[in-house]
């Protein structure tokens, strides 16, 4: 994992002058992932720690609230998925309204020079910064005439340029098999699991009923997935996303039946990997009716899962 430091004026003076990029990487996709993976890259060439710089909360949330987007991937996740891909360093800055308002050149002057002073900047295709966005890498060049700075291209994955608009589309529509492409893996979300009306345990199918904060979740319907408590076993799994209309049809749940296991996960930290689609939410005349169906879409996910 990399080291997170809170806030650039906790980046340490003394250590090696990193090689630096910026961005709200909000969820971490491809052409996240194609932008760290040129950083690593220079780091490595100069012998230097691979430094994130990034903001929470994300800058829209307090700019512009009632645009706000949901989330991805959450801190932990993208924080894990940046130390996978080499970065050695995270440094998260708060974003307030007053640091909205400092300009560009403040933001080079008092952030990149005098705090994290980085031996080599790389950024992104669309890389801005400074109040109202008014910077960009020809600004940032010019006020840094000295350093070496790398601007990436746009990362198009056939006639699509990977962005975080697209993925969130895809995963609020159910495409989730189509949204891993561009983030580069399954669309993730992760809860507790709590005490439910343990309906379906009585017609043999056993769920784990999930309470989650994450704000990104795939449409209604039922998803092959994988699953996992607490930090252990992958198992293959079949979750349903709705509010269960064959019964009484009252506030939206997340329900996760995990294939050839038996135990008691009440309490547990439960990640849910979403992979395909299998079907939208229907509504049966029966309990019978449904365990058929249910049957059915244990051998597709399993199909799809094999």
């Amino acid at each position: 994992m990399p080291q997170v430091f809170a806030g650039s004026a906790a980046y340490p003076r003394s250590s090696v002058q990193p090689v630096l990029s910026i961005g709200n990487f909000d969820g971490l996709h491809m052409g996240h992932r194609h932008l760290i993976q040129a950083l690593v890259k220079q780091a490595k060439h100069l012998n230097a720690p691979a430094c994130v710089y990034t903001f929470d909360p994300p800058p829209r949330v307090v700019l512009a609230p009632q645009q706000h987007q949901p989330r991805i991937q959450s801190w932990p996740d993208k924080v894990r998925i940046m130390g996978e891909l080499g970065v050695d360093h995270v440094i998260v800055e708060r974003f307030t309204r007053a640091f909205a308002q400092h300009p560009p050149d403040w933001f080079v002057s008092e952030i990149l020079v005098n705090r994290i002073r980085p031996s080599a900047i790389v950024v992104g295709y669309d890389f801005r910064y400074g109040r109202a966005r008014a910077g960009d890498v020809h600004a940032l060049r010019r006020a840094m005439p000295d350093m070496q700075i790398d601007q990436v291209t746009a990362l198009e994955m056939g006639d699509t340029v990977v962005s975080s608009s697209r993925i969130r589309q895809l995963v609020s529509e159910g495409l989730v098999d189509q949204a891993s492409v561009l983030l580069g893996c399954d669309h993730l979300i992760r809860g507790t699991v709590v005490s439910g009306d343990q309906r379906g345990r009585t017609i043999g199918f056993p769920t784990a009923n999930l309470e989650t904060d994450c704000e990104l979740l795939p449409a209604r319907g039922v998803y092959a997935v994988r699953a996992r408590a607490d930090g252990g076993r992958w198992y293959d799994a079949v979750a349903n996303l709705g509010v269960r209309p064959t019964f009484d049809g009252r506030g939206f749940l997340v329900e996760v039946h995990l294939l050839d296991f038996s135990g008691d996960l009440y309490g547990s930290e439960m990640e849910v990997s979403f992979v395909q689609r299998l079907r939208g939410e229907q509504q049966f005349k029966n309990s019978e009716d449904l365990t058929k169906q249910i049957h059915l879409d244990v051998n597709a996910a399993r199909e799809s899962l094999a």
